[in-house]
C-alpha cells in the first residue's frame, strides 16, 4: 500500500471514529424529566417506576422535585420548573386550565372513597367524637394545604349542617405537621391524607372519624370514585417532547399496575414517604386509573367533582372533564 493511500485511509478512519464519538453520548444519554411529588401515598407508582428501573428502561432520567402544596406545584408547572407532577389535586389543575388553557393534562386519576382511602377526618385519640356531626362547640381543625383541600373539607362540614366560626374553625397546615400539631394540642382534629393518617393512628396520636368523605357527602354515593388528584404533564412538555412524554406515561402506567397488584411495592413508601416499616403494608391506596382506561361512569364522577369545585369557589369557570385528560 502506498504511503499516500495509507494516510488517506487513516484520515477517513479517524474522521469516522470522531463522528461516532460525537454521536454516541447523544444516543446513550437519557432524557431528563423533572417531576413534582407531593407527600401522599398516591405517589407510590413514582417510587416503583424509579426503583424498579421502569423510567431508566424507557430512556429517562427522572428527577424528583418535592412539593409542599398543590398551588406551588401548579406554579412550578407554569414557570417551567417541572415537567409534570405525580399527584396534583384535580381542582387545582382544573382551576389553572379554566384561567389559562393548555397548561396541563392528566394522564391518570386517583379515585378515592371509603374503600380506596386517601382523604379523611381525624381527631385526637382522647376526644369522644364518633362522627362528623360531633364536630361542634368550636372544635379546632386543620386541613391539608391548598384551596382544593380546605375547600373540600369546608364543603363536607357545611353539607352536614355545621357552621364555620360557630361549630368549628379550620386552618391549613403542612401534611408533615399534622401529627405533631395534634399531639401538641394546637388542634383538636382535621382533614388529612394518607399516609399521614395511618401514621398518627398507629402512634395513638389520633383516630379516624370518617374516610372517603368526598364520595359520600359531596358526590352523594359512597361507592363513587372521587377523582380528587392525579398525575399530570405540562401541555408544553407533551407538545414539544411527545416521544419523551409517551415513554414517561408508559413507565408510569407500569408503576400504577404494580402498585395495585403487588403488595410488596408498599415498601417503597418507607424511604419515599417516610412511612415506618411496620406500617408500610397497611397504608391504603386510591384506585389509580390511566386516562385511557376510565369508564363513562368514571368520567361522569370526575365531571361531577369538577362541577362541585366551581360551586365552592375553587375553580373559576366550568371545565370539561374530558378536555383535562390525555390518553397515551
Amino acid at each position: 500500500m502506498q504511503r499516500a493511500d495509507f494516510l488517506s485511509l487513516a484520515a477517513k478512519a479517524l474522521a469516522t471514529l470522531t463522528l461516532c464519538a460525537a454521536l454516541l453520548p447523544h444516543a446513550q444519554a437519557a432524557d431528563r424529566v423533572r417531576v413534582g411529588v407531593f407527600p401522599s401515598s398516591a405517589a407510590l407508582p413514582f417510587y416503583i417506576a424509579q426503583n424498579r428501573g421502569f423510567f431508566k428502561a424507557a430512556g429517562l432520567e427522572v428527577e424528583e422535585v418535592p412539593m409542599t402544596s398543590h398551588p406551588l406545584t401548579v406554579q412550578a408547572i407554569v414557570a417551567g420548573n417541572i415537567d409534570g407532577a405525580v399527584n396534583l389535586v384535580t381542582l387545582e389543575g382544573a382551576n389553572m386550565e379554566s384561567r389559562r388553557a393548555k397548561t396541563l393534562k392528566y394522564l391518570s386519576l386517583n379515585g378515592q372513597n371509603s374503600a380506596h382511602v386517601i382523604e379523611q377526618f381525624v381527631v385526637k385519640a382522647n376526644l369522644p367524637a364518633k362522627s362528623l356531626k360531633d364536630f361542634k362547640g368550636g372544635i379546632k381543625l386543620f386541613s391539608a394545604p391548598g384551596p382544593a383541600n380546605i375547600g373540600a373539607a369546608r364543603a363536607v362540614l357545611k353539607k352536614l349542617g355545621l357552621v364555620e366560626g360557630t361549630d368549628f374553625t379550620i386552618q391549613e397546615q403542612p401534611i408533615n405537621m399534622h401529627a405533631s400539631v395534634l399531639q401538641a394540642g394546637t388542634f383538636d382534629g382535621g382533614y388529612t391524607l394518607e399516609p399521614a393518617a395511618t401514621i398518627m393512628v398507629a402512634q395513638k396520636v389520633g383516630k379516624r372519624v370518617e374516610t372517603g368523605v368526598i364520595a359520600t357527602h359531596l358526590l352523594g354515593n359512597k361507592n363513587a370514585s372521587a377523582f380528587a388528584a392525579g398525575a399530570v404533564l405540562a401541555d408544553k412538555f407533551v407538545s414539544e417532547r411527545p416521544d419523551v412524554a409517551k415513554r414517561f406515561a408508559d413507565a408510569w402506567a407500569r408503576g400504577v399496575k404494580e402498585a395495585q397488584s403487588d403488595s410488596s411495592t408498599r415498601g417503597y413508601l418507607i424511604a419515599g414517604m417516610k412511612v415506618p416499616p411496620e406500617l408500610a403494608a397497611t397504608v391504603p391506596l386510591p384506585r389509580i386509573v390511566m386516562a385511557a382506561d376510565l369508564s363513562p361512569a368514571d368520567v361522569a364522577d370526575f365531571q361531577k367533582f369538577l362541577d362541585l369545585g366551581v360551586e365552592f369557589g375553587v375553580i373559576k369557570d366550568k371545565v370539561d372533564a374530558k378536555a383535562l385528560l390525555k390518553a397515551f
